[in-house]
């Protein structure tokens, strides 16, 4: 599926590098102070910088027999009762109110969009304090009728993030929270980057077993105009309020990329010379 396809460049690489050495530092900073140690990261950037895609290949890489997965899409409608029922679902009863991922395994959890729960009248994101209640007191609170009130210990769980640049409409989230995690950056892919990405899917779908060499050498041509049109358009029809629409991220140019593959990927379809 051309939409699940991870081609790793020099920047998902950097921060691919980053987030596991973030993800190995001790959990404890100080045994003095209880000081707990940075283990979380959160990826910050526009439209298309490949946020989720950086993080699914670093999460691609996991042994299952150690470590599992839990992703959690947040929106605007996502409460907080729905954020504590996705973790509690995912975990084992250890002790009487100790409770830890199955079968002696660790979780790391990625919060998409973490910017995305509504701000309420005094400015609070309700759902994203239940969050931090989680990463700072390592529980939540039983909503059981017996056992109302009590902490619910939740182990060995881990945190990535992914959200938007705050500002033009989008939320920021509470300094509270954003101090659990450890920031990068994610700048849009050079053009270099998507040359070579774009580049490796073309060259692995023009074979030479089904295309003459005249198509295959058509693959730089595509992948050069196909950049130039794109970043033309984007430069050209900038947003305005009346088109708000007009963005124009890496994503547009994945579409047109996506066309070109599903028809050289076609078996039925042949290519006529005389047509080029």
């Amino acid at each position: 599926m051309f939409s699940q396809l991870l081609i790793p460049t020099a920047d998902s690489t950097r921060a691919d590098y980053i987030i596991n050495k973030i993800s190995s530092l001790n959990p404890i900073r100080s045994q003095i102070r209880k000081e707990p140690g940075q283990q979380n990261t959160l990826l910050v950037g526009s439209s298309g910088t490949a946020k989720t895609s950086v993080i699914m290949m670093y999460t691609g890489k996991f042994d299952n027999e150690k470590m599992l997965i839990k992703r959690i899409n947040f929106s605007s409608a996502t409460l907080p009762i729905d954020f504590q029922q996705s973790i509690e679902a995912e975990v084992d009863k250890k002790q009487s109110k100790v409770y830890a991922p199955p079968h002696g395994k660790k979780m790391t959890v990625f919060l998409d969009d973490m910017s995305m729960p509504f701000v309420n009248l005094w400015n609070d994101q309700i759902t994203l304090e239940i969050t931090r209640q989680l990463i700072e007191q390592k529980g939540f609170y039983f909503l059981d009728k017996d056992s109302r009130g009590q902490l619910k210990s939740i182990n060995d769980l881990q945190f990535l993030g992914a959200m938007m640049h705050p500002g033009n409409g989008r939320n920021d989230i509470p300094s509270r929270l954003k101090r659990h995690f450890f920031s990068i950056n994610m700048t849009p892919p050079s053009t270099r980057s998507i040359e070579n990405i774009y580049g490796r899917i073309l060259e692995v779908l023009f074979n030479p077993k089904k295309y003459s060499n005249e198509v295959i050498n058509m693959k730089t041509y595509l992948v050069d105009a196909t950049i130039s049109i794109w970043d033309a358009v984007k430069k050209r029809l900038l947003p305005t309020p009346q088109k708000f629409h007009y963005v124009f991220t890496i994503r547009e140019l994945a579409r047109v990329f996506q066309g070109i593959c599903t028809v050289a990927a076609k078996p039925e379809y042949k290519v006529i010379k005389d047509s080029l």
